[in-house]
């Protein structure tokens, strides 16, 4: 039997939102309001939120169409996917590279924003390099983000396949790769076209990452067991959380040498580029606390979708986080330049943010109106309306006065 499509989880929209926001703030330069993102407090940040709820989203868009029409359409729906996120990615390159050129060009702004994004490599040798922008062969750290969400995309079929077997098998390969990815073995080449040779590695190493999007997909699917509520396990969640803070704060940091040489001889723990285990650890320990804030299937949202507008129109940001995501990674660096031009004191930097996510929610607002097809309703031209149903009263008046019924018009 078919399983029943699964509706929209409030709670996925809403963390994906939170993501967004995060995401937006942390990649506007020099952003004095990035110190207050979770991220500053924990290994783990908005990187784990967007590839977790990117997983959980896939569970619900692929999961029951893989189950209804099989293996071989599930994998083509997914290929379709990846063609739709790789124009993105290069549309928030190219886009990104000519906003950058463009700042440079007007003489106002005090710094280099191409050098700081790393792009003169690009435009010193275009040629190679734009080879390399097209095979994902060149990916600068600024852009790395939806490369890795294509290579995830890429291997659900393969995890799924696993899957038919054993759900067991899935999860297992997945780790396995996780671990190899953390000895160096696996890697994807982010320079391989430099003229005087690269050996750099994508930022974020898809082999390692996928564990955080597998472990979305795998309690989304149903694959793991959903996790108790129990006062127990919300302690020992919240003391991971608290006992991270001295060694990721920069003020405890910067404080005390011996928490910088306890990180620096435990990097490998703590590494984003492997998604390090105490990375995973950590994200798991938020995920859990955070789920369990917002009560049964969301019930505080539900409940905050009503009462509270800000819940709304951060769900909103999240339902539509591809293109909230293309348009932010576009438009963080313009407002860095907005900030090194009026400064970063307190009103500068509201002012910016601000408009910042204004930006984001106003992208929401359009893209849902466009999916939502408007020109495909029934349009009634002007003048014109439909035959009165059978059995109805005619109105009252002459006849001329009678509007002609016509032809329904769709758009």
């Amino acid at each position: 039997m078919t399983p029943a499509p699964r509706p929209r989880d409030l709670r996925l929209d809403f963390f994906r939102g939170v993501a967004m926001i995060v995401i937006l703030v942390a990649h506007i330069t020099d952003n004095p309001w990035a110190l207050f993102m979770p991220g500053r407090f924990g290994f783990s940040d908005s990187a784990e939120i967007f590839v977790f709820c990117s997983g959980m989203a896939s569970a619900l868009a692929f999961g029951t169409l893989f189950a209804r029409a099989g293996w071989l359409l599930g994998t083509a729906r997914i290929a379709h996917r990846i063609w739709q996120v790789y124009w993105v990615h290069i549309g928030i390159f190219l886009l990104t590279l000519a906003l950058m050129v463009a700042i440079n060009a007007t003489g106002l702004f005090p710094r280099d924003v191409v050098s700081g994004l790393n792009l003169k490599p690009f435009l010193n040798e275009t040629g190679p390099n734009l080879l390399g922008l097209l095979t994902l062969t060149y990916v600068p750290n600024y852009f790395d983000i939806l490369p890795m969400y294509i290579v995830l995309l890429a291997m659900l079929p393969l995890f799924l396949l696993l899957a038919r077997v054993d759900r067991r098998l899935a999860m297992a390969v997945s780790v396995a790769l996780w671990t190899l990815a953390q000895f160096g073995l696996l890697n994807l080449p982010a320079e391989l076209w430099f003229e005087r040779g690269s050996t750099r590695a994508w930022f974020f190493n898809p082999f390692a990452w996928q564990l955080v999007f597998m472990t979305g997909y795998a309690l989304m699917a149903g694959w793991l067991p959903v996790p108790p509520v129990r006062r127990g396990l919300v302690v020992l969640a919240l003391a991971i959380v608290l006992v991270t803070v001295p060694f990721a704060w920069h003020v405890t940091l910067g404080a005390f040498e011996g928490l910088r040489s306890l990180r620096g001889d435990w990097w490998f723990l703590f590494e984003k580029t492997t998604q390090g285990a105490l990375r995973y650890v950590h994200f798991l320990a938020l995920a859990y606390l955070a789920w369990v804030a917002v009560g049964p299937k969301g019930a505080w949202l539900t409940q905050g979708t009503r009462r509270v507008p800000v819940v709304q129109a951060v769900s909103l940001v999240g339902r539509q986080s591809l293109a909230v995501f293309a348009v932010s990674m576009v438009i963080a660096r313009g407002l860095g330049a907005l900030l090194d031009l009026f400064g970063r004191d307190f009103a500068a930097t509201v002012a910016v943010n601000l408009l910042g996510l204004g930006l984001l929610y106003a992208t929401a607002v359009v893209v849902t109106w466009f999916k939502s097809s408007p020109w495909k309703a029934p349009v009634r031209p002007a003048g014109v309306a439909s035959v009165p149903r059978a059995g109805r009263a005619m109105p009252e008046g002459p006849v001329s006065a009678m509007p002609v019924s016509g032809p329904e018009v769709r758009g």
